[in-house]
């Protein structure tokens, strides 16, 4: 088995060879932004939008558990907003955030209502971050919330990208057995050979991680977005391991839906109440994996597919 420091090697020979393509492809098609605050007129506008950048990059160091005022302890993870909305929100197909302050308010199958974004901040911050809602008129909400703004001021006008992307879906049922090959060929070298990533410092310093753990009590829960295979193996084939791109992905379609089964085969905190979620249960994804159902498919279907014949099924019931 190859070591860790020689797979990093091998990922960062990879994403030079990226950049290169990149490179070559940039006058083909229009880049995507790259707001910058830092490069905002000083004023307190800036400073707030700046606090927001904070918290979205290093939530852990602001509202995170180990954090020296408990009042502050919201996030219940030493995560980051940003192990998910890769670059402080900007990367293109990597749930950026560019675009989405327009996106809200917005119709949520999950509550089966219309949400605010201050709703859907908190969503996260109870699945994502493992934590507790910030209040509605917090500095951090607000901060956020005119992060946010800023980005999606630079929004291209007809482009896509705000999204992980589609991904083929598979005929057969994901396999975390195949997975945990490609786990370890692609991913040990950050995550660890246990899935619990690499810190900044040590634990209780409120540094948080280099590289986030995948799984086990410091991970996002059995609610978030992520804990669902079609999000988490989207994800994974537009944006990992480290250097890879929508365009130029370095995982097969199969490898993507295997290793995200491997990931999500392993234990994270659960979430209660996930019976309450889409009540309208014709709204609810293929790809949840708890019940109640609206059909007769199994428990292991909805978590590892093939999907295409439950989607089959909802579209034969909702008719022409």
């Amino acid at each position: 088995m190859q070591q860790p420091n020689m797979l990093r090697g091998a990922v960062f020979a990879s994403f030079f060879a990226v950049l290169l393509l990149c490179g070559a492809a940039a006058d083909e098609a229009p880049s995507w932004p790259q707001p910058d605050p830092a490069g905002l007129a000083d004023s307190p506008q800036k400073d707030e939008i700046l606090y927001g950048e904070r918290l979205i990059r290093r939530t852990f160091s602001v509202i995170g558990p180990e954090v020296e005022d408990p009042a502050m302890r919201y996030a219940g993870n030493n995560l980051a907003c940003n192990s998910c909305h890769l670059d402080g929100g900007r990367q293109r197909f990597a749930l950026s955030f560019i675009g989405a302050y327009d996106a809200y308010p917005r119709n949520m199958a999950r509550e089966n209502e219309v949400r605010t974004l201050t709703q859907r901040i908190n969503g996260c911050m109870e699945r994502s971050m493992n934590g507790r809602a910030l209040p509605d008129d917090s500095a951090e909400i607000q901060a956020m919330i005119a992060y946010m703004r800023f980005l999606s001021e630079a929004a291209p006008e007809g482009m896509e990208g705000r999204s992980s992307p589609p991904l083929e879906l598979l005929d057969r049922p994901a396999s975390p057995a195949a997975g945990k090959e490609v786990y370890v060929t692609y991913c040990i070298a950050c995550h660890g050979a246990d899935g619990q990533g690499a810190r900044n410092g040590v634990a209780g310093d409120g540094e948080g991680y280099l590289y986030p753990p995948v799984w086990g009590p410091d991970s996002f829960n059995s609610g978030a977005g992520m804990h669902r295979l079609i999000n988490s193996a989207r994800f994974i084939h537009a944006n990992m391991p480290f250097g890879a791109t929508f365009d130029y992905p370095m995982l097969s379609v199969e490898e993507a839906w295997d290793v995200a089964a491997y990931i999500n085969s392993h234990g994270r905190p659960e979430k209660t109440g996930l019976e309450n979620d889409y009540p309208d249960r014709s709204r609810k994804p293929v790809d949840a994996p708890f019940p109640p159902f609206d059909d007769d498919f199994s428990m292991d279907q909805h978590k590892l597919g093939p999907f295409q014949p439950i989607i089959k099924e909802r579209e034969r019931r909702s008719g022409p």
